[in-house]
């Protein structure tokens, strides 16, 4: 059954900070995107850092749901948060990348951070930009599923922006690389839902591709990922999550493709706070910070061993494995058919 409550819970910690959190005026707040702070995924995620944050040096948080999915309702979140006291406004996602720029130049003494994304118009000295190599995670996730004897794997993501496609293209890389290691023929379905948020269309597709024979998807699209976590339970399929550890969130999640949305949150207001802020800045985190991984810790994996993961840390860190995420020329992300020219081992069916 799929559960809307998030599988990396900080526990009781949390029943003690979200004291600090309560009340409209706050020092940190947080906008969420149209996928709310119960998403199971980045939202929550980072909502649940900035709390452990503000618990724990007695700083008031909150966070203000846009009453839209545009620019204008964004910006009216946080200039109401500003307007009651905000010092540092924590934003998750690309959809504040413009909207950033024009807030960030109308509140000069206030502080943002955009995850997940940088600022579309560059990142001034009040804003810092800070990115993560989800091609990492992904790589990851897809060769952990091909070790663990998985062959007809999927790959559903919301949009194709660098968030979700630096994870798709990763995890077709893993998987690809996996195929050849062990010999294995790899199957692989690939789509876009377009969406954010529960909807009929992704859990249909789902239920087609299980149908059809795929094993494993990939779920990558915040809320969506119930989407698919209904249909892999209603087919008795096996999904990989996102962003946070999913474990709880469903059976079917093998493992997760993880990003330290909470602890980089978290790392950055203290920064702020010890006058370290890295303004005019993006960034970007890697397996190297420690800000991306598998949540090896609750999966479901037969085969693929705590080992095995570490290994692979080991050869991604140290740069004997890369991982490809662009066009290197600063384009758009590429096509996963164009990851590899061979693509021998794995059978690639594209699904626009």
């Amino acid at each position: 059954m799929v559960k809307r409550t998030c599988a990396a819970a900080l526990g009781l910690l949390l029943v003690f900070v979200l004291s600090a959190c309560r009340g409209t005026p706050a020092e940190i707040i947080m906008i969420p995107d149209a996928a709310g702070i119960d998403d199971a995924s980045f939202n929550q995620g980072t909502w649940e850092g900035i709390r452990l944050y503000a618990g724990v040096n007695n700083k008031t948080c909150n966070y203000y749901q846009p009453t839209g999915q545009n620019d204008r309702a964004y910006y009216a979140a946080i200039s109401k948060g500003v307007q009651n006291g905000a010092e540092i406004v924590i934003l998750p996602g690309h959809a504040f990348e413009f909207v950033v720029g024009e807030a960030q130049v109308d509140y000069p003494k206030v502080h943002f951070v955009l995850l997940d994304s940088n600022p579309a118009d560059g990142p001034a000295e009040n804003t810092v930009g800070i990115t993560f190599a989800e091609e990492q995670a992904g790589y990851l996730a897809g060769y952990a599923a091909v070790a663990d004897g998985y062959t007809r794997l999927g790959f559903i993501g919301g949009s194709p922006v660098p968030g979700v496609t630096g994870y798709g293209f990763g995890y077709v890389q893993g998987a690809n690389d996996a195929a050849k290691t062990f010999d294995r023929q790899v199957q692989m379905r690939y789509a876009y839902n377009g969406q954010f948020v529960e909807n009929d269309e992704a859990r249909a597709l789902a239920g087609d591709w299980y149908a059809g024979g795929t094993e494993v998807i990939f779920a990558c699209g915040g809320a969506m990922n119930f989407s698919v976590f209904a249909a892999a339970e209603e087919a008795g399929g096996k999904t990989i999550g996102v962003d946070v550890d999913q474990s709880g969130v469903s059976s079917t999640v093998l493992t997760s493709a993880i990003k330290g949305l909470g602890a980089v949150a978290g790392r950055t207001l203290e920064q702020f706070y010890t006058g370290q802020f890295p303004g005019g800045q993006n960034l970007v985190m890697g397996i190297p910070e420690g800000a991306v991984g598998l949540a090896i810790e609750n999966s479901r994996f037969e085969s693929f061993s705590q080992q095995d993961y570490e290994e692979l840390l080991r050869k991604l860190s140290s740069g004997e494995v890369t991982v490809v995420r662009d066009d290197g020329e600063g384009g758009a992300p590429i096509s996963p058919l164009e990851i590899d020219a061979e693509l021998d081992a794995l059978e690639m069916e594209y699904f626009d």
